[in-house]
């Protein structure tokens, strides 16, 4: 409800004085205030807060996807790093200059902007090399079993089965690199050779081996093997910066998001996990190392197992902490769980459309999430135009800064798609199209447990005979595969020789049945505690 005993400009000095900060920030806009702009009350976001996580929110058609572009150049400037999804393809237009214009020189002027054209430094990248960026994949022991039920659809009790089967496979180092692998360790477990392997840990049964094998065909049918596979993508290439000190943007390609929603939702996912298991712990810094943003966001959440929310809850509030800020872009509040959306403390609220019954609940909804203030907010949040937004944020001391109606700053870079020639340049002179531009097909899972299949006299598959004093064995081919080019492999990104392999049972158990179960828990333990919150596997630089 508007507060009539202030006038206009009293109201725009309370919001300038709400966003001074101590440190650098990414600018916004300028205050409006009952129809005016006031480009001397600058909205802006402080830079230390970033990690605090934030919400970018509105109808289809307001401006989401500018305001993305804005943040993301002016975080460039500054030196950090941001990773985002390009949906429509609009963002490709990071790499060429804007188009001045006249009607762009009153609306700049008009907030304080002193607007000129530039390009940033973008690198491209597709899932799996779906599209012309450098590919990114994962192994699917890498994967995890808890974000690969997500995308194959399963029920908790086959999630839980699946986890067996991972677990089973890193206990032997049977490498997962990529659907192949995984269908040949199920077939395994089930078949006469070794449906006893489990025996202990009560067995894989053949139907629900078979709806994940069904369920592993249908993900190939779409196209989704392509996204597994080595060499395996490293999180860390997100946070580089370029020669002269700005910000690498990393733009990820997803033009078939529509046909496969679940996977790459989860795909992005998987890419925020590793990094959250990998980064190490910085507290409060002035800047962060990375901000990742999330498009689509409520694909995240839609039918997700309680184990998944459970997992993106706890690393949003945790990641903060290594540095990274994770901006999540939506059409309204109500498409994230509240206890995600209770760790935003940024928020950038478009406009909302109110046409339904559904639609004016969620305007109700919307107006309370955000602190009181001098405006009539559901009256806003439906009047606001297109480069127009309600924002509040958090200030360097914790506290949220007035809500401030904002005409947004315009973008210095093409606003819509680059020329395709443009991106494909950008592509072909890139430093990791050789590291990850080719898919590599090592040994593996399947290869071994075929060649353990036909050696006479051997054991279960991934064990050697220890017990014959011969000593550890000889690395395996996948990690002799991986250290020739220069890339992690997947079933532990640091290979063990014979560590965390079941121990031979013919002899230890009569010379020292204690040390022999103490021997195979700490195997176990070891194996397990390799994996993080979604089950991923941990990857030791």
């Amino acid at each position: 409800m508007i507060m009539a005993e202030k006038s206009a400009a009293e109201r725009a000095e309370n919001i300038r004085t709400g966003y001074v900060f101590d440190g650098d920030s990414v600018r916004l806009g300028a205050a409006v205030v009952e129809g005016e702009v006031f480009p001397e009350a600058a909205v802006g976001l402080p830079l230390r807060m970033m990690n605090r996580h934030g919400l970018i929110a509105g109808a289809t058609g307001t401006g989401k996807t500018i305001t993305l572009q804005l943040i993301a150049e002016q975080l460039s400037e500054a030196g950090v790093p941001t990773f985002l999804a390009d949906i429509k393809g609009d963002l490709t237009g990071l790499s060429t200059p804007g188009e001045g214009s006249e009607k762009l020189t009153v609306r700049t002027s008009s907030v304080g902007m002193d607007w000129s054209p530039t390009t940033f430094p973008v690198e491209y990248f597709s899932l799996g090399g779906a599209g012309t960026g450098v590919p990114i994949r994962a192994t699917v022991t890498s994967f995890g079993p808890l974000l690969l039920a997500r995308v194959l659809g399963l029920n908790e009790t086959q999630e839980a089965s699946l986890m067996l089967v991972f677990h089973y496979a890193d206990q032997r180092d049977l490498e997962l690199d990529d659907l192949k692998d995984l269908r040949a360790v199920i077939q395994h477990l089930t078949s006469d050779e070794g449906k006893d392997e489990l025996a202990d840990l009560g067995g894989l049964s053949k139907a629900t081996a078979g709806v994940i094998l069904r369920s592993l065909v249908g993900l190939e049918t779409q196209g989704g093997d392509q996204f597994f596979g080595t060499p395996e993508f490293d999180t860390a290439e997100l946070l580089r910066t370029a020669e002269d000190g700005r910000g690498i943007i990393s733009c990820l390609e997803l033009p078939a998001l529509l046909r496969q929603p679940l996977l790459f939702s989860t795909f992005l996912i998987w890419l925020l996990a590793d990094l959250f298991e990998e980064l190490p712990e910085v507290g409060d810094a002035e800047k962060p190392e990375l901000v990742f943003f999330l498009d689509e966001a409520h694909l995240l959440f839609e039918d997700a197992s309680k184990a998944f929310m459970d997992s993106i809850t706890t690393t949003v509030r945790l990641i903060r902490s290594k540095g990274v800020g994770v901006f999540f872009i939506t059409q309204t509040p109500q498409d994230l769980p509240a206890e995600v959306l209770g760790q935003l403390a940024n928020r950038v609220q478009h406009a909302l459309r109110a046409f339904t019954p559904d639609d004016a609940k969620a305007l109700k909804a919307t107006a309370s999430t955000f602190p009181l203030s001098d405006y009539d907010l559901e009256e806003a949040l439906t009047s606001a135009g297109t480069g127009e937004a309600i924002v509040t944020v958090m200030n360097e001391r914790g506290a949220p800064t007035p809500v401030a109606w904002t005409r947004l700053w315009s973008p210095r870079t093409h606003m819509g798609a680059s020329e395709d020639t443009v991106v494909e340049q950008a592509v072909a002179g890139s430093s990791l199209l050789e590291k990850y531009g080719t898919a590599v097909d090592r040994a593996s899972a399947r290869e071994k447990l075929d060649g353990a299949a036909g050696a006479p006299g051997s054991g279960p598959a991934g064990q050697d005979r220890r017990e014959e004093g011969t000593g550890p064995s000889e690395p395996d081919s996948g990690r002799a595969d991986t250290e020739g080019m220069g890339t992690r492999g997947s079933s532990g990104q640091a290979r063990r020789t014979g560590a965390g392999r079941r121990p031979s049972t013919s002899t230890r158990r009569q010379d020292n049945p204690l040390m022999d179960m103490a021997v195979q828990v700490a195997g176990v333990l070891g194996k397990e505690l390799a994996r993080g919150l979604f089950g991923t596997r941990r990857r030791r630089r």
